[in-house]
């Protein structure tokens, strides 16, 4: 018969082991895969992208596959590029975003599944991709959750008018 002492460090032993095993395994997410942005690897981009909050829209931060990238959410994701071509002046729809923290311009276009935000007035220029399942009457709630890390690329000179 098994003293106790020897049952304890058996049993202490195995839920040490199934903890270790379930942290690796739900460390082993895989990461998002999205195509960088042709200046992706602009240093303001680190800036850019040291400022991404870790929830958006409800949704929580994911890795991604590739530089000055990030996702949201596990479906329907929100992604955000940075190192886009800056838009120089444009007909698209702006929309001003003020927040405590950072005001930040964005040119916004529809698709049929998603609204598209770049950062106007910015170089490098983040663009985000709400699709219209998450945020169809939402758009500038997520975009002012984003806009103080967009806000980090330098100035260009352009604004809404």
């Amino acid at each position: 018969m098994p003293s106790l002492g020897r049952t304890a460090r058996s049993l202490s032993t195995a839920v040490l082991f199934s903890g270790v095993v379930l942290v690796s395994v739900s460390a082993c997410t895989a990461p998002v895969v999205i195509n960088p942005a042709p200046y992706a690897a602009d240093p303001q981009c680190a800036s850019v992208m040291l400022g991404i909050p870790e929830v958006v829209g409800g949704l929580s931060l994911r890795p991604t596959s590739s530089q000055a990238t990030a996702a949201y959410g596990t479906t329907a994701m929100i992604t955000v590029r940075c190192g886009v071509e800056p838009p120089g002046p444009s007909t698209d729809r702006c929309v001003a975003i003020d927040t405590p923290s950072a005001s930040q311009d964005w040119l916004v276009t529809e698709t049929d599944t998603s609204w598209i935000a770049v950062a106007f007035g910015r170089s490098p220029a983040t663009e985000v991709v709400i699709p219209k399942i998450r945020a169809d009457k939402a758009v500038s709630e997520v975009l002012a959750q984003l806009s103080p890390a967009a806000s980090l690329a330098k100035p260009n000179g352009l604004q809404c008018l």
